[in-house]
């Protein structure tokens, strides 16, 4: 949507907004900071989800597949979506999703806000930092390590580097 808005913006010509071409990634740093989701657990294939009827899309052994699907195709989309993107432009640097889908109990519960909770919640966010940066894979569509980038925090430093030298920029002031 952030990316949407500033396309608009720079093709009506805002003067807030350098003169860069709308959608032009290089000049994009998008931060998507996931909210946490349950482990995936492959419990069915699609040669199996294939012979379900109605009842078995909407509860098979214990879960609930048609609203788990609901519950992750939409952030997966847009993740997908944006990290191909970056990827196809050459500058998926410039695109970083932070997103722990290995949640369990109440962790990967969205209504579960009791003190303990929001504590394991909070360590959990700390260890995201020192996890090795990781993109989608546009083949599976899971999440892969990216070697050699480093970890969560040393690209929100990055970014925070980036934006300092810009907002100096933009300020007329002198990049240390």
């Amino acid at each position: 949507m952030a990316m949407s808005h500033i396309s608009k913006e720079i093709i009506k010509e805002n003067p807030d907004f350098y003169p860069i071409k709308a959608m032009d990634c290089r000049k994009f740093l998008v931060l998507s900071l996931g909210t946490g989701s349950a482990k995936v657990e492959e419990n069915f294939t699609a040669a199996l989800a294939a012979k379900w009827g109605i009842l078995g899309w909407l509860y098979n052994n214990g879960s609930t597949p048609l609203i788990d699907s609901f519950f992750h195709a939409s952030s997966d989309v847009v993740d997908i979506h944006t990290s191909v993107l970056f990827q196809a432009l050459k500058c998926e640097k410039n695109y970083l999703r932070i997103q722990d889908d290995s949640l369990t109990g109440d962790a990967s519960s969205v209504d579960t806000s009791t003190k303990k909770n929001l504590e394991n919640l909070e360590e959990i966010g700390k260890k995201l930092l020192s996890q090795p940066i990781s993109r989608s894979n546009l083949e599976t569509g899971k999440f892969d390590e990216i070697k050699g980038e480093g970890t969560n925090q040393d690209a929100l430093i990055r970014f925070a580097k980036l934006l300092s030298n810009e907002r100096r920029l933009r300020h007329g002031q002198k990049l240390h």
